[in-house]
């Protein structure tokens, strides 16, 4: 089942975010929780016959003073039926549920501004291009600029056995080859009251946005950690090609997000778009 509602709205300070669901995707339970036992897990997040769990796929969309920046694009409309079913993705609109959000909320691809991407994925990345009537590949918001770490764009063109699975250049190359990307370099500044924030271990050069305005703080997750249910520090997805990178990311993420009040946006938790969280002591989870 696809995850709903399409578009959730939140004020942040000045700032007026939206999460928009750009569809359901469905894993393998057992390579989401990596050496959580099933019976744990499956508490949280129950298993179809395939012993896949379901996810989301939500992309956040801010209206910020440069216009509208959106945070990672979904899976696109490119691949083939065959991998959509492995892969349990979800997200045909008009043509894709992403476009169908920002049409709900008034909007088209030409008016955004800009695009950042946590990494380059292909669940995360797939909708930065599109193929024209001519089959021809072109960035999907053409009067943008992207934002990547330099680093993921290099690892995402070099790939080997274990990560050629993620990575389809179809889905950044073209933006590249358009000359429409900015390669930032650890912790940057993007524009004003976003900050690409180091967060390795799903891939070396992952990276994380911290939204800034008035005092509030918001902490758009991606991969660190994807679902609610991820925030237990040994919680890790199996899909990490560092997993204790990741923890010592997590232990380091997750006590600022406490210590300084965060809202923690989750990309692929299908029913929890943001919260804030908590530690008792023992572990992190949701608070109260």
């Amino acid at each position: 089942m696809i995850p709903e509602p399409l578009v959730e709205t939140r004020q942040l300070g000045r700032l007026r975010i939206h999460a928009i669901q750009a569809g359901g995707q469905r894993l393998d339970g057992g390579a989401m929780f990596g050496v959580v036992p099933k019976p744990l897990w499956e508490r949280r997040i129950p298993a179809d016959e395939r012993n896949r769990i379901q996810l989301g796929m939500r992309c956040l969309l801010i209206e910020h003073d440069i216009g509208l920046v959106l945070i990672d694009t979904g899976a696109g409309d490119k691949e083939t039926e065959k991998f959509y079913d492995i892969y349990g993705i979800e997200n045909r609109g008009s043509p894709t549920r992403l476009q169908d959000g920002l049409a709900q909320l008034g909007y088209a691809p030409d008016d955004v501004t800009l695009v950042i991407n946590s990494h380059l994925h292909f669940d995360h990345a797939g909708g930065n291009t599109v193929r024209d009537s001519g089959g021809a590949l072109r960035p999907a918001f053409p009067k943008a600029r992207y934002v990547v770490q330099r680093g993921e764009y290099e690892y995402a063109t070099h790939t080997n056995e274990r990560t050629a699975a993620s990575y389809f250049e179809h889905n950044f190359v073209p933006v590249n080859e358009a000359g429409a990307y900015d390669f930032v370099d650890g912790e940057a500044d993007i524009v004003a009251g976003i900050r690409a924030i180091p967060t390795p271990g799903h891939t070396p050069h992952h990276h994380g946005l911290l939204i800034e305005s008035d005092g509030e703080r918001a902490f758009y997750l991606a991969d660190l950690v994807p679902t609610t249910a991820h925030l237990p520090l040994a919680w890790i997805m199996g899909y990490d090609v560092e997993p204790l990178v990741t923890l010592e990311t997590k232990r380091r993420i997750l006590r600022r997000a406490v210590d300084e009040d965060w809202l923690m946006i989750f990309e692929h938790d299908a029913r929890t778009p943001w919260t804030k969280i908590a530690h008792d002591g023992k572990t992190y989870g949701v608070r109260a």
